[in-house]
């Protein structure tokens, strides 16, 4: 009988997710879109807006507060954060009319290994724009998380959350082509 392991200390990449569409638009048009993380809230799962509290909207450098909320139905049986929290992000590749990324910030405005991209290319009938996420080491907030779990519920918290994650990738996306092509 072999045994599986979850090392939540490893810098390994815990959770990944990444889905494509094509959007009918000029990539110039995505990317202004996407990239102004004030209207997260028209595609977001979770994130219902926010405010730059530091820089120039979207370029590098700058920090967003993002206003996100969760319900009581998401990975039900486990302890994360339910109702309204913020997150601090900060904006690390601003590339316009083809890459937008950033990283979430801890507590001590630190940056953590949790990253998100939109990336833009143009492709026939507009641009194909692609969503991804990248959890390396646990964020402070899932380390607190998945400390307090056994071995099998990490392991089962860690399949759960990375298909929560590819259901909100591609429904953002989905919400962003309705919202740009409207």
């Amino acid at each position: 009988m072999t045994s599986t392991s979850f090392d939540f200390e490893s810098d390994a990449t815990t959770f990944e997710a990444r889905a494509e569409i094509v959007v009918n638009a000029d990539p110039q048009v995505v990317y202004d879109t996407v990239s102004d993380l004030g209207r997260s809230g028209e595609w977001s799962p979770e994130c219902t807006g926010g405010t730059w509290i530091k820089g120039e909207p979207g370029q590098v450098g700058s920090i967003f507060r993002g206003d996100n909320v969760r319900g009581t139905d998401v990975v039900a049986w486990a302890p994360v954060i339910r109702g309204p929290w913020t997150t601090e992000s900060e904006v690390i590749e601003a590339e316009p009319g083809r890459l937008f990324r950033w990283v979430i910030l801890n507590s001590a405005g630190e940056r953590q290994d949790s990253v998100w991209t939109f990336s833009v290319e143009p492709t026939e009938g507009g641009s194909l724009l692609v969503h991804h996420y990248r959890l390396g080491r646990l964020t402070e907030g899932l380390a607190k998380i998945i400390r307090g779990l056994s071995e099998e519920d990490r392991l089962r918290f860690v399949s759960q959350w990375n298909a929560k994650l590819g259901d909100d990738v591609a429904a953002t996306l989905a919400r962003i082509k309705t919202v740009i092509e409207k």
